[in-house]
């Protein structure tokens, strides 16, 4: 029997598994028995694969049919915190239909997507059970913290998984549920901290103040020099390797059926601040960026304290584009600061794991050549169905997001990703009153549905 995409997600959400939070590590394992046991109902053997923190699960059918189609589908059994509780309407790990939308913690990122996949192919079984398609499930438990355990699984089962043609996920977004967007690209994260120390301790601004740099003060400074007044990145080196977009990637973003005066009240800012020769959409999918995401140093309470602080920092990530790689920006920008910093305070740099950035070009797009590959077949029965169930093609589109483990799956099995998003910005991810759109989910399950079908139809 079929399953039913709504009752999926609420089963899912009721298990709140938030990978970042110890006190939640028997949701954890109800999530991923949960999941397991959906896939072991559609025939898949499962193994739960045991990692230094949250397992991932590996699933497979066909997997003696080395003549079938092969493709690796991924996806994440985690979700967010949902602190602060107290802004949902409706409580966060229960579900709730609302108008058009299915509402609790991982509705859309990523327990609802995985519904529609598993219904998609349930259905499809359904109606063939002898379904001539090898698919590969990797669901792993740790995205949501960064997935430091994934890397380590690709190489222990590379030998297996790179025998399949295509990867296929929908971790990422589209614009409208009424316009369908394929990823092309997802920007690489490299992640920093400035830490800036003054004196041995905490001073008296009065008795103290005027002789010596405040810790604040210089990590102000060098913050400051990180950027020109045009919001470049002013950071020698930092673009040198950056491939421009084409033509045709400008052209599918001009289709985009939302202004950039829409953008900018949905964001709620007075002006947009890009670089010279990028329109708001361009910048924040095409170009590299240097964000402070954090700062702190001194007293934060309620009222005044009139102190120097000994110590000061920030926190800093950059996204980056194809091509760029995430320890050399990190170098080129620690570099940057140690020249910048000045006499008076002592400067260091926490350097943390990043994750490269990854892009595809559809076959036959961009001077490219489609052939019978899985790959090729793959993109080209998403392009049609897509078309034949919205009604109009999609939108190729980079994204500013990272998922640092598909640069990883690229680099480590040489498999490419079709990227089906299954998102929007109204979705509130990682946000109070998550949900997804529920004719995002009904065509979702549709789109699936023919790519498990054609797909087994050479």
């Amino acid at each position: 029997m079929a399953f039913d995409p709504l009752e999926l997600i609420s089963e899912f959400v009721r298990c709140p598994s938030v990978s970042t939070d110890p006190a939640y590590a028997q949701a954890m394992t109800d999530a991923r028995e949960c999941v397991a046991d959906k896939l072991k109902k559609l025939g898949f053997t499962v193994e739960t694969v045991a990692t230094p923190l949250h397992p991932i699960l590996l699933a497979e059918r066909g997997a003696e049919h080395d003549d079938w189609p092969h493709i690796l589908v991924y996806g994440h059994y985690d979700v967010q915190p949902a602190d602060p509780f107290n802004l949902w309407t409706t409580p966060p790990f229960e579900t709730e239909i609302r108008g058009d939308r299915i509402y609790g913690r991982g509705a859309a990122d990523n327990k609802g997507p995985i519904a529609v996949q598993l219904t998609a192919l349930s259905r499809v079984l359904e109606r063939h059970p002898g379904l001539p398609l090898r698919i590969t499930w990797m669901i792993e438990g740790e995205e949501e913290i960064g997935s430091p355990s994934f890397a380590g699984f690709l190489d222990q089962h590379s030998d297996r998984l790179k025998k399949a043609g295509l990867v296929i996920l929908s971790d990422t977004g589209c614009p409208s549920p009424d316009t369908m967007a394929i990823t092309l690209a997802l920007r690489g994260l490299a992640p920093l901290q400035i830490n800036v120390t003054g004196p041995k301790q905490d001073l008296h601004s009065g008795i103290h103040g005027g002789c010596l740099l405040n810790p604040l003060q210089a990590l102000m400074d060098i913050c400051a020099s990180l950027h020109n007044a045009d919001g470049t990145v002013n950071v020698p080196g930092f673009y040198d390797d950056v491939i421009p977009p084409q033509d045709w990637e400008r052209d599918e973003l001009a289709k985009l059926r939302v202004t950039e005066d829409e953008y900018q009240e949905f964001l709620g800012i007075p002006a947009f601040h890009c670089p010279p020769g990028l329109n708001a959409f361009e910048a924040c999918r095409f170009a590299p960026t240097l964000e402070f995401n954090g700062i702190g140093g001194g007293y934060q309470g309620e009222g005044e304290k009139t102190v120097i602080p000994s110590k000061a920092f920030a926190k800093i990530t950059c996204r980056l584009v194809a091509n760029q790689d995430p320890e050399k920006i990190q170098g080129l920008i620690a570099a940057a600061i140690k020249r910048r910093a000045p006499k008076g305070v002592t400067v260091e740099l926490d350097i943390h794991s990043g994750g490269a950035a990854y892009m595809v070009t559809p076959p036959g797009k961009g001077g490219t050549v489609a052939d019978d590959s899985t790959k090729s077949r793959a993109f080209a029965i998403a392009e049609a169905s897509i078309n034949e169930i919205w009604k109009q093609p999609p939108v190729y589109l980079r994204e500013g997001g990272s998922v640092p483990i598909i640069g990883d799956i690229h680099r480590k099995l040489g498999l490419d990703s079709l990227m089906l998003g299954l998102f929007t910005k109204e979705d509130n991810l990682h946000a109070p009153d998550e949900s997804m759109h529920c004719k995002i989910i009904e065509r979702g399950v549709a789109l699936y549905e023919r790519i498990f079908e054609k797909l087994a139809t050479k």
